[in-house]
């Protein structure tokens, strides 16, 4: 068999997702005077759009950054040296958070999980009741966490943050569930939202984002973690090199703002129903696989199963890298892989972002051939699962 390959490959990790036509050609453009009006109008605009994919009436703050930098923003604008975090741990995602948390000198109290179940509520809720002296100042939540496919309750746990009458504040890492699921920053009373744009947003990475309400704000105000480049009171500023903290990252607002149109021209609630039902025929066919044994979801309840990202567990005696490696190298199916504990024994598709029915099967098909290839025991007709999922749907 030739080493060359032809056609196009089939990006199926979960981030960096597929990038539109529209949104490359967008960056396509030579660099500009960023403190000009055109350009100047353009990145407002950004700032202002990004507050109902958030569905937020409070400011949103755009960093060139990845999420990481995202999560040392809501960090450093709100917390000072010493401050007890609670940490519900779903998997990897919220343990790095944490890690991130601890080197920034906080101390972290933790939800212990099994990486296979969404963060439970009502143990946020007893710890809490349990923290009389009010030492815990944040709860750090993961949406979805990207390593595991699970998706946590958010409005179950602002429920178990009230109920426990702890002013403690929500942050929420919409990473992987922004522009993929249903996430009201106001009505849910979300505190810090911070998010990427290379999932659901469907650009480059290299843009974090941060959201507050106004409680953020407030202990803003008194925060004592280092903040310079991540400091939101700075960038309240309307002075783009301000509001920026140096040079505006042209080519990334350039691609944003075409982003920020292709989700209006589709509308939210559409954009919701994609994932699911592209995430359901995705189900279907790991049902099929998973009938004959040794094969699972890593998400144990199906209503916690995320529609950005399906973690499937690989029977004892076989490997998740050497499918990711066979689907990539072979079939041209690029996959996620398990991280930290799960590695080896999780591979995972990614369904978030600029994707269609064709896009979806054709990974399918993808992987389904690598696991006949690997004679990893499966049952058989995954895809067919899929096509009569999305003929009816």
């Amino acid at each position: 068999m030739s080493d060359v390959k032809r056609g196009r490959e089939f990006l199926h990790t979960p981030g960096p997702t597929n990038i539109p036509h529209r949104v490359l050609n967008a960056m396509h453009q030579p660099a500009v005077d960023f403190a000009a009006p055109p350009f100047f109008n353009m990145a407002r605009g950004c700032f202002e759009d990004m507050k109902p994919i958030f569905k937020t009436q409070g400011p949103v703050f755009i960093y060139a950054a990845s999420g990481h930098g995202a999560w040392e923003a809501a960090l450093t604008n709100t917390l000072s040296p010493g401050d007890h975090i609670l940490l519900p741990e779903t998997g990897n995602f919220s343990l790095k958070w944490g890690m991130m948390a601890e080197s920034l000198g906080l101390v972290i109290e933790h939800l212990p999980g099994d990486w296979r179940h969404a963060i439970d509520p009502d143990a946020v809720e007893q710890h809490l009741r349990e923290d009389r002296e009010g030492r815990i100042r944040a709860v750090l939540m993961i949406h979805v966490d990207t390593a595991t496919g699970i998706i946590s309750d958010v409005p179950a746990v602002r429920r178990a943050i009230d109920n426990a009458n702890h002013g403690t504040l929500l942050m929420v890492d919409t990473i992987a569930s922004l522009a993929t699921v249903d996430f009201q920053m106001d009505a849910w009373g979300v505190d810090v939202a911070l998010a990427a744009a290379q999932k659901g947003l469907m650009c480059p990475p290299g843009l974090g984002f941060t959201a507050c309400s106004e409680k953020a704000l407030r202990a803003g105000q008194s925060a004592r973690l280092p903040r310079n480049y991540w400091d939101w009171r700075e960038r309240m500023s309307e002075e783009q090199y301000i509001r920026f903290c140096g040079t505006a990252p042209e080519h990334l607002i350039f691609a944003l703002r075409e982003a920020l149109n292709m989700l209006a021209e589709e509308g939210l609630p559409a954009i919701f129903a994609r994932h699911h039902r592209l995430a359901s025929a995705v189900r279907q066919a790991v049902e099929v696989w998973a009938s004959e044994g040794g094969m699972a979801f890593n998400a144990v309840v199906p209503a916690q199963r995320a529609n950005s990202v399906t973690a499937i567990r690989v029977p004892a005696g076989f490997d998740g890298e050497a499918v990711r490696s066979l689907s990539r190298e072979r079939f041209q199916v690029s996959l996620g892989g398990g991280l930290d504990r799960l590695r080896g024994d999780v591979f995972r598709i990614g369904h978030m972002g600029d994707l269609n029915d064709p896009m979806i099967l054709g990974a399918l098909a993808g992987v389904e051939a690598t696991l006949q290839a690997l004679k990893i025991p499966h049952g058989r007709g995954g895809v067919t699962a899929a096509i009569d999922y999305l003929v009816a749907h």
